[in-house]
């Protein structure tokens, strides 16, 4: 990030400017946002209480910010704010560990340990005093946030250009960049229509459950796929045209869904039309797991292990079951991917 949109953004952030720091992030192609630049993104994003948000983006930089102690302590703050109290719980800890005795960080767990002794003991529409005092803490986490500026500095011109396995870095980015800088004026990743939601969305899924899916798929799914299924598991997401730039065709690939972890709906991975319903009604290829639905039942989104084997970074790929299983490689894990979907703008009646 050059020192002009380094200072521009700080600017803002004094002046309480958080929608101003979203929009000149979102001027900036998700994959060339830097470590910092999603920091200061999320950063805003917790201002705004855009919680969702927020925490997406922090997923895209877990590998550079997996020992930054304010990385945790900001995606915790997402997570307490979402009621996720363990996810929560987990990020503050580890924060006060990269950073033993942080009042801010020790306040917050406290916080989360009322939370879950007393839950769900508040009414509706009821704050705690502790809550209330949290709600503070917003405000707190960012002069917090300031303080660390020339360490987040740093430790983002060491990051290196590739993340590797836990590559999060244009993930749920895409929930950003599509949001911020699509001038729609929608701000959510996912369309989360009564329909959708009845047939596509679960609960948020559990270790226990992620490795039981596993090991009926016989594939370790990607963790920035699982991240993002924590947040929201599964859906219709707003952006579903996949454009393919090498591949010369009329139409660019779209899907329909993207299927959550679990077997409690029909249209998740392990349900009864989830990913091993679809290929072997199709007969889709036999190297991966069915994670997309596409308009065309003859067509489908599927995680490629081929290169990566059964515990490795599969790449995401389209198959076209009515094309003799076309294979087209889309991106090479599902990060990119999703930060590469786009909105239909060949249908203006959506």
């Amino acid at each position: 990030m050059n020192e002009d949109l380094r200072a521009r953004l700080e600017a803002y952030h004094e002046a309480d400017e958080y929608e101003q720091i979203v929009e000149a992030v979102g001027e900036i192609p998700a994959a060339d946002r830097d470590y910092e630049l999603v920091s200061h993104l999320g950063r805003a994003l917790n201002n705004l209480e855009r919680y969702e948000e927020a925490a997406a983006q922090f997923l895209t930089v877990a590998e550079e910010g997996k020992d930054d102690p304010l990385w945790h302590y900001r995606l915790g703050l997402a997570y307490y704010y979402l009621e996720q109290y363990e996810n929560a719980k987990r990020e503050f800890t580890i924060a006060d560990q990269l950073d033993p005795g942080d009042e801010d960080t020790l306040e917050f767990l406290e916080w989360i340990r009322e939370k879950m002794e007393q839950e769900p003991a508040a009414e509706p529409g009821e704050s705690s005093a502790s809550e209330a005092e949290g709600k503070a803490a917003v405000n707190d986490a960012a002069d917090k946030a300031d303080e660390a500026d020339g360490a987040e500095t740093a430790n983002a011109a060491g990051v290196p250009a590739a993340v590797g396995a836990n590559v999060l870095a244009e993930s749920t980015a895409a929930l950003a960049s599509t949001a911020v800088g699509s001038g729609t004026g929608d701000s959510d990743f996912w369309e989360d229509s009564a329909e959708a939601s009845e047939t596509y969305v679960l609960a948020p899924p559990s270790d226990e459950l992620i490795a039981s899916v596993e090991e009926e798929l016989v594939f370790k799914l990607p963790s920035d796929y699982v991240e993002f299924m924590r947040i929201h598991n599964g859906g219709v997401p707003r952006n579903r045209v996949f454009p393919v730039q090498q591949v010369a065709a009329e139409e660019p690939i779209t899907i329909s869904a993207i299927l959550g972890i679990g077997r409690d709906k029909s249209h998740s991975l392990c349900g009864d039309r989830g990913s091993r319903y679809l290929i072997e009604k199709e007969g889709f290829p036999e190297f991966g797991v069915v994670i997309c639905e596409c308009p065309d039942e003859h067509q489908a989104v599927m995680l490629d292990y081929r290169e990566a084997g059964n515990d490795g970074e599969p790449e995401v790929v389209h198959v076209d079951g009515g094309n003799k299983n076309k294979v087209t490689r889309l991106a090479p894990n599902f990060s990119a991917f999703v930060q590469g979907l786009a909105r239909d703008t060949r249908n203006t009646t959506e």
